[in-house]
């Protein structure tokens, strides 16, 4: 038996912080040597943190991470264990994102990323340069300093394996696993058991599945242990990274890392044994076959051994049962996490939640509950660096700390009820409830005396007075009288946020959260500067069908049991007048449902669907229930409003990125913001489009009268005779 013990990790890291990213990296050494581990793998770009995108255009950036590199080495971190080192690396004029493979205070090889992800929020190609030889490794030239202080010159560069004594080993770099051709398959032939790889991989709802079932594919069918390493937190931007560090010998998980956590630390250690790998290649025939006429890959020879022969006390890592999470345990723990990153990282001493009482607002307080919840959790767990943070942020002192979660929210959290003489008594109530179940400290507030000055001020300017569409007014006062109401609680917001501190004679501000879910972004269905406008959003991106599942999944699991009531009232913005025969609600505002706002906007972003194509696939998925015509002026509908709202995004308030379909224009959703907003050029074809339709059923029921065949709902086959194919996978 060749007994091998590995170790991955999970590390948070913060972009641009060497010294807090310096400091995990030795834990994580320390911890894989404590474990006996003598290879040990870390995120990808883990030295600079991953999301310094372009602060990578500095060589600042790329100078701090040759000095930390060498301060690694220059200790005994790598002494007696194989590191892989995630950081930018130049050669001639072309900047790489390298793994750097280091083993007993030396650089065996520095291995660049081939193929960058370039995608939905990833920019790579903007900083870096894909390698693109692959034939052999290449010299490298040290930096001067830092040959000096390692009294090496020159490492071997490019894409290869190290072929030690007894294994061969070798890196695959996060997007590479996920191509067409991933480079593991061609190593697997060249005999490399081992492979490494270093991600920058973001939490997305619904995401893992696809991840593992990569790992797993990647040596089911070829054989090998593949160890998976991920950054995991809040490292200053949008994205939570969902760590899963994780370790895969023949398709089997061995041990898997958390998905969310407040640990900036956590391994994942595995003892396999290699022989394993060589028995399932040596039984399959078409390996055989492939192996005996493959392209020969470069390898830099180490004479090292990595493995142990076989002893009765070293015992060998089962294969684990997969855990994943549930949407609604993804949406409480993954925005948890991040907002604690964000809380711990800002300098703020807290956040100010204006609480409607509605499904959006009560979810974001609902996920700050869950955050205070997990501190208390983390601190009872013995984690210090938790425990320090939030010492610092609740400003506890005479050695006490959070015990607590509502204790500790008290501490940390403002809600507030700004209501108006449109407000009902049961969104106050229900707010009121939720803040003592999650222990916010909560204030009711009444703006109309506010709203009234502004009215008053308009009136002396113009002499004129807006009424509401229930009083006789115009559709313009209407909206005027909202937009006014909305506005005026975003101003409110921040002047509690900075001051309220200084008044319960607490240092710092509160940031100011945003509780806009990605449906209302997509139709812009929001008011410019109201209260969408936070300093961030947790919900940002996660659709409102999802979050009312979170809510009734909060209700029970985290104790705030008012939530189920918040979840089964209709939506509405309270913003007009309630009267005997009126009531506003959201979805007759927007002219569209929730659900039908779910299936455009994953229509127009993940199936990259235009007006007319948009069309063409919903009437093969609602063609039995509604006609063509129905169905074209939906679209039209949606897509009018989307382009008179898209400039909204500009301004969107930095949210969580947590689906696919999100509409966020700073990073992820890329379009313009001035349309024109009657596209009559697409509107054009859908109708001509509706008239063969139409033209089709008239046709397809004549031929039917004159066979004495009576043609009924139909719906699918009709439009299918006149649609042309749907796009495939909608």
């Amino acid at each position: 038996m060749r007994l091998l013990k590995v170790a991955t990790c999970n590390l948070n890291q913060w972009a641009m912080d060497f010294d807090c990213n310096m400091k995990n990296i030795k834990e994580s050494i320390s911890r894989a040597k404590e474990a006996g581990a003598v290879i040990r793998l870390g995120p990808e770009l883990e030295i600079t943190g991953y999301g310094c995108e372009d602060h990578f255009l500095e060589l600042d950036t790329i100078n701090h991470a040759w000095d930390c590199l060498k301060e690694l080495l220059l200790g005994d971190w790598t002494n007696g264990i194989l590191c892989s080192f995630g950081m930018p690396v130049i050669k001639g004029s072309e900047r790489y994102n390298c793994q750097v493979l280091c083993l007993d205070r030396k650089i065996l090889m520095i291995r660049p990323k081939m193929w960058l992800a370039n995608d939905g929020n990833y920019r790579e190609l903007r900083w870096f340069t894909a390698w693109k030889q692959k034939e052999h490794l290449e010299d490298f030239l040290l930096p001067i300093d830092i040959s000096e202080s390692l009294s090496q010159t020159v490492v071997p560069f490019g894409y290869g394996y190290i072929q030690f004594l007894d294994t061969a080993v070798a890196a695959e770099v996060c997007e590479e696993l996920f191509s067409p051709m991933p480079p593991h398959a061609e190593l697997s032939l060249n005999g490399v058991e081992v492979f490494m790889n270093a991600s920058g991989s973001h939490h997305q709802l619904r995401k893992l599945d696809l991840r593992l079932r990569a790992f797993i594919g990647a040596t089911h069918t070829r054989g090998g242990v593949y160890m998976y390493s991920n950054h995991q937190g809040c490292d200053g931007g949008r994205l939570y990274y969902d760590g899963c560090s994780c370790i895969v010998v023949n398709g089997d998980v061995v041990a898997q890392g958390s998905q969310f956590s407040l640990k900036d630390v956590e391994m994942a250690v595995a003892q396999v044994d290699l022989d394993a790998v060589a028995s399932l290649r040596g039984s399959i025939s078409s390996f055989q076959e492939q192996a005996s006429c493959k392209t020969k890959v470069s390898s830099v020879a180490v004479p090292y051994k990595l493995c142990q022969s076989f002893k009765l006390h070293r015992s060998l890592s089962s294969p684990l049962k997969i855990h994943y999470h549930s949407p609604e345990e993804e949406i409480a723990f993954g925005p948890g996490c991040w907002l604690w990153d964000y809380l711990r990282r800002s300098g703020a001493s807290g956040f100010l939640l204006p609480l409607s009482g509605g499904a959006d607002s009560s979810s974001v307080a609902a996920i700050i509950g869950c955050m205070s919840q997990l501190v208390v959790k983390e601190i009872a767990n013995g984690d210090e660096q938790v425990k320090a943070d939030a010492i610092r942020i609740g400003h506890y002192t005479d050695g006490q700390f959070p015990t607590d979660s509502k204790e500790f929210a008290k501490r940390i959290f403002y809600t507030v009820f700004m209501g108006s003489e449109n407000s009902s008594i049961a969104t106050r109530t229900r707010a009121k409830v939720l803040a003592e179940e999650i222990g916010s400290w909560h204030l009711d507030v009444s703006i109309d005396v506010v709203v009234s000055a502004l009215l008053s001020l308009f009136q002396t300017l113009t002499g004129k007075r807006p009424r509401y569409k229930v009083d006789g007014g115009s559709n313009i006062e209407n909206l005027g009288l909202q937009n006014i109401q909305a506005r005026v609680r975003m101003v409110l917001a921040f002047m509690l946020a900075s001051l309220l501190p200084w008044v319960h004679n607490k240092p710092g501000f509160y940031l100011v959260l945003g509780s806009s879910n990605v449906d209302e972004g997509l139709r812009g269905y929001l008011t410019k500067y109201d209260c969408s406008s936070a300093d961030i959003n947790p919900i940002g991106s996660i659709s409102k069908q999802d979050l009312r599942s979170f809510l009734k999944w909060a209700a029970v699991h985290l104790g705030f049991s008012s939530l189920a009531e918040i979840e089964a009232a209709p939506p509405t913005a309270e913003l007009e007048p309630i009267r005997s025969n009126y009531s506003q609600l959201d979805e007759v505002d927007m002219g569209m449902t929730y659900e039908e706002l779910s299936v455009y906007g994953r229509m127009r972003k993940i199936f990259r669907c235009g007006p007319v194509s948009m069309f063409k696939n919903l009437c093969y998925k609602w063609g039995t229930k509604l006609t063509p015509v129905e169905i074209a002026d939906k679209v039209k509908h949606f897509f009018k409003y989307y382009s008179i709202n898209r400039h909204k995004m500009t301004v969107l308030t930095p949210s969580y990125h947590a689906e696919s379909y999100s509409p966020e224009d700073n990073r992820f959703d890329l379009r313009q913001f001035l349309y024109n907003a009657r596209w009559p050029y697409q509107f054009r074809k859908i109708d001509e489009l509706v008239r063969q339709v139409d033209g089709d059923r008239v046709a397809i029921t004549k031929a039917a009268t004159d066979l004495g065949v009576t043609t009924e709902g139909g719906g699918m086959g009709v439009v299918a005779a006149g649609s042309g194919n749907p796009s495939a996978g909608v």
